[in-house]
């Protein structure tokens, strides 16, 4: 029986005499991803001013989190854009790439926030790098006194299009790829193209594996950009490109960032487990945890999604010359459609039995239906997955000369 009841409260009390409250509550998260380039241009007050109430004041002090790579490359930079607008800045230079992507990494960054003393209402944490230092700073901003805020700016193309722009947080632990985290929105993303520029080639490759991703499910336009275009960006410095191939560029990243919003929006915290942006990530967080620091993340997304198209294929789900368009991209790309991983049979099946356990008792694996739509499956055997290893292996092993016409790995349709 309701006893009392009010706004959001609730007192029950039970036959025996005792009591049991009822608490619900709602909190709204708002979070702005910005394109913004030139960010650390002294003429650009953006960063100077974030965070102070009501605008900047003499003096103010920020925590900033730098990756290694990046401080060699925009130290200078990023230390004189602070001076000149009179900001004190408290810097912690990390290493951060996926071998060290653990608690440990995320610990000494706790440990300098709190030797800093940063004021948590007016000084957010600013983290400055690729996607791992992103996860190591936003994690540790997380739970360093119950949620910092922070604001993430990406560097490389992988943060831009996908790490960088969602709520989710985590650091490897043992061999379980982003085993522990948090769902913790920055303040901010500032997407600033002008990091790419510094880029190279298979860094530029790792971050066109997570576009390609969502062309395969989400968007048959991405896709055709991506065979028009793709190869010239990966060709060129993306921040010195013409003009022609910059719009192009941009135009590429923008459908990117925009297709993967709109599929995290609704679902920010995972509640729905059927997720479309999974795809590519079934089997990769095995291979890639087991492969260090052999692939990068996109590459074994790249295998990931190799390995769904053919079975995506076998299923009838997708024709032939969707099937040769995909690998000819991939290949374009220079992206790597096979690892020898693939040829251990317990390593897959693990990585099976792994997302049967973090999706919920069923496999929910997302597979492409031609190119730009999706369906899930529950119902992979092992079978069905050797027998698509060993048809991948084949692929693999053929050159792009021969990827049209028949193979011996062609599945007989009546």
């Amino acid at each position: 029986m309701i006893d009392v009841q009010e706004a959001g409260l609730e007192r029950h009390v039970t036959r025996e005499g005792s009591s049991r409250w009822t608490v619900r509550a709602k909190r709204e998260i708002t979070y702005d991803v910005i394109v913004s380039r030139q960010l650390f241009s002294v003429g650009n007050p953006t960063l100077a001013t974030m965070g102070d109430v009501p605008a900047a004041l003499p003096g103010s002090r920020r925590f900033v989190v730098i990756d290694a790579a990046i401080d060699k490359l925009y130290g200078v930079e990023i230390r004189r854009y602070f001076q000149y607008h009179d900001v004190t800045p408290i810097y912690h230079v990390l290493e951060a790439h996926e071998v060290v992507k653990n608690w440990k990494s995320v610990e000494t960054v706790i440990n300098a926030m709190a030797t800093a003393g940063i004021d948590r209402r007016r000084e957010p944490v600013i983290g400055i790098g690729g996607g791992t230092l992103l996860d190591i700073v936003g994690f540790a901003a997380s739970i360093y006194r119950r949620n910092t805020p922070y604001i993430r700016i990406p560097t490389t193309l992988i943060g831009i299009v996908d790490a960088g722009i969602g709520i989710k947080t985590g650091v490897n632990f043992g061999l379980g790829k982003n085993r522990i985290g948090t769902y913790a929105a920055p303040v901010v993303s500032y997407l600033d193209q002008s990091f790419l520029c510094t880029l190279d080639r298979r860094h530029v490759a790792n971050g066109i594996a997570e576009i390609l991703k969502m062309a395969l499910i989400r968007s048959a336009d991405l896709m055709s950009l991506l065979e028009r275009h793709g190869k010239a960006v990966l060709n060129a410095d993306l921040g010195r490109t013409d003009q022609t191939l910059t719009v192009e560029t941009n135009k590429i990243i923008t459908m990117a960032v925009q297709l993967m919003l709109k599929e995290l929006q609704p679902n920010l915290w995972e509640a729905n487990l059927e997720r479309c942006v999974d795809y590519g990530h079934t089997f990769s967080p095995t291979i890639e945890m087991r492969a260090l620091p052999e692939l990068l993340h996109g590459e074994a997304v790249n295998i990931d999604m190799a390995l769904s198209s053919v079975i995506s294929f076998n299923r009838g789900l997708m024709s032939r010359l969707d099937l040769d368009r995909i690998f000819n991209v991939m290949r374009g790309f220079e992206l790597p459609t096979w690892n020898s991983l693939l040829e251990k049979p317990k390593v897959l099946n693990e990585a099976l039995t792994d997302t049967l356990r973090h999706r919920g008792g069923k496999q929910r694996i997302p597979l492409p239906v031609g190119i730009g739509e999706y369906t899930f499956i529950n119902d992979l055997t092992e079978d069905e997955l050797a027998s698509s290893i060993a048809q991948l292996k084949v692929i693999s092993n053929t050159s792009e000369s021969e990827s049209t016409g028949l193979r011996p790995w062609q599945k007989t349709q009546g």
